[in-house]
């Protein structure tokens, strides 16, 4: 069924400091409601001072929509959570001019908590923020089956691959890593659906690699050891593979769209190192960032809600529910609904 004209798009993301004045202020907001101390932010911090206090994730997604902007007559709109430009304002600003129905593309692939529901919470708080005139605000769907974004990956890992001398290119294990969460939060909003999502991309990935063989693992975790987040590690995963006999990975974050601190610090630095100690070349595949493929993927999103035409997903025996796609911050699943908390904002 086709579906009311959409007169604007908002990008919607998790934002980052961009100044080392900005690291602190930037890491309370993430953490607010948390009770977590300075002293452990301030450890945090040093990843984001270590790139002179600037994350990349507001410049790619300003290049991402410039490459939308360049491609559609829609107004593009950006908002963060955690930094400036806010979500909030963004929706004012939106209201002010006169939109009055959006499409809202995440960026995020992914459904579960972090990656879909509290996107959620930020449509709610921000339409709250604007009153009564607010926009309609349509999140688009969860897209981590969309052709576009596995093709982006498997050139990802193609190029990465090449970077290899030629004796170590053939033997690579190709490992996918995407960010943890707690135990406590696999079926918060469906049952393992984040981890099963992560899965399923990672073999439609591999397979559009060319590759039989794989392994999936988890990165960044955080918070008091004593509670279990998903495993295994990734550099643990590394340790496992030196003592099989492994002498190169080919590393693809398929769990980030966009290098964030967790790309560029605790793979690019911290992985890299860890590899090199244990005597493993890894050569890491790049995230769609702002690719023009990426562009397309969003407006694709917009045109399957505008139309009301079948989903673009890559065929597959065994899918995994999608979800995503709601209506002024309303949770696409029950699961989610029921879990719901208050939400402390972002500022």
């Amino acid at each position: 069924m086709q579906s009311p004209d959409i007169q604007a798009i908002l990008l919607l993301s998790f934002g980052g400091p961009e100044g080392p004045d900005q690291v602190m202020p930037f890491l309370r907001n993430v953490t607010r409601g948390r009770g977590i101390p300075d002293e452990r932010l301030a450890q945090v911090a040093e990843h984001y001072l270590h790139f002179g206090g600037v994350s990349p994730i507001n410049g790619i997604n300003r290049a991402l929509i410039d490459q939308i902007r360049a491609r559609t007559e829609l107004p593009v709109y950006f908002g963060n959570r955690n930094w400036e430009p806010y979500v909030e304002d963004a929706v004012a600003t939106m209201r002010d001019n006169g939109i009055r129905r959006a499409a809202v593309f995440a960026t995020s692939a992914w459904g579960g908590y972090s990656g879909c529901a509290q996107y959620q919470e930020d449509i709610t708080r921000a339409r709250a923020a604007a009153g009564p005139a607010a926009p309609e605000l349509v999140k688009l769907r969860s897209y981590f089956d969309h052709p576009l974004l596995i093709e982006m990956f498997a050139d990802a890992i193609a190029t990465a691959a090449a970077t290899l001398p030629d004796e170590q290119r053939a033997g690579a294990r190709l490992v996918f890593t995407a960010h943890s969460i707690p135990e406590r939060a696999r079926d918060r909003c469906g049952p393992d659906l984040y981890r099963r999502q992560v899965a399923h991309t990672s073999a439609l990935v591999a397979a559009a690699s060319g590759y039989g063989e794989f392994d999936q693992v988890w990165q960044s975790r955080s918070g008091p050891p004593q509670v279990p987040w998903l495993e295994p590690d990734v550099a643990d995963h590394l340790d496992a593979l030196a003592a099989r006999g492994t002498r190169a990975v080919i590393v693809c974050p398929v769990g980030f769209v966009a290098d964030h601190i967790e790309v560029v610090w605790d793979l690019d630095n911290e992985l890299s190192e860890h590899a090199a100690a244990a005597g493993i070349a890894l050569a890491r595949a790049s995230t769609p960032n702002a690719q023009p493929r990426f562009a397309e993927l969003a407006l694709d999103l917009v045109d399957e809600l505008r139309t009301g035409r079948e989903p673009s997903r890559v065929p597959a025996v065994q899918s995994v529910p999608g979800y995503g796609q709601s209506i002024d911050g309303a949770f696409c699943t029950a699961e989610c609904a029921a879990s719901a908390r208050p939400n402390p904002g972002s500022r």
